[in-house]
């Protein structure tokens, strides 16, 4: 991606929520979570809620073109909480996507290790001899004229897991710049991260926070 196609979209901060420790926020499609290579990558998430809130500091990452549910912490104790949540995956996550065709069966589990595709990076693989662990599990949900709605549960966190992983199973999701191949026909990429469900920093209570699906 060069800096003359990142035109990412203006709409003000969406909290999910606020407290002393930490900030949830609804990313929104084609913005990016932090800054790119170049001058014209600057824009992203964490600076806009730098902003606004200057304490804030990066836990995770979401794709540029991926919206939903992120969190933000706003002290060093609770980045180092956070932090080792998501290491030791004890956070849960859902995903809500469209994918290509007709998906048979109504779950599933993908397991297919991956690493990153170097001639032709950012882009990922399935790699059977130097992939890391990665795995998938899947519902679906409603089927309508060749599409299929799913919902996608990530145990490993590996970049673009969830993306080739659809592909690699013969869905890919709609409007994928990099693994579908009408991307143009749809108005963003049909990955929303809808909920996250962590510890709080403070006391440890499980705590589950959504941002509504927008397709």
């Amino acid at each position: 991606m060069g800096s003359s196609d990142y035109n990412p979209p203006d709409d003000p901060l969406d909290i999910i929520h606020e407290d002393a420790d930490i900030l949830l926020v609804n990313k929104p499609a084609g913005l990016l979570s932090v800054p790119g290579k170049g001058e014209g990558l600057a824009d992203c998430l964490i600076t806009r809620i730098q902003a606004a809130f200057p304490t804030a500091l990066l836990v995770h990452r979401l794709d540029r073109d991926t919206s939903g549910v992120m969190v933000f912490a706003l002290k060093k104790s609770a980045q180092r909480h956070l932090g080792l949540q998501f290491e030791r995956r004890h956070t849960k996550k859902t995903y809500a996507a469209l994918v290509h065709g007709e998906v048979a069966g109504k779950t599933g589990e993908i397991h297919l290790p991956m690493v990153v595709d170097w001639p032709n990076r950012p882009l990922q693989h399935v790699n059977f001899v130097h992939g890391k662990q990665a795995v998938t599990q899947w519902r679906r949900g409603a089927v309508k004229d060749g599409v299929t709605r799913m919902r996608l549960y990530p145990h490993t966190g590996r970049s673009h897991q969830l993306r080739v992983h659809m592909q690699a199973m013969g869905h890919p999701i709609l409007g994928d710049p990099f693994y579908s191949e009408n991307a143009a026909d749809y108005p963003r990429m049909m990955l929303h991260a809808e909920s996250l469900k962590l510890r709080h920093p403070q006391g440890g209570k499980a705590t589950e926070f959504k941002a509504k699906v927008p397709f």
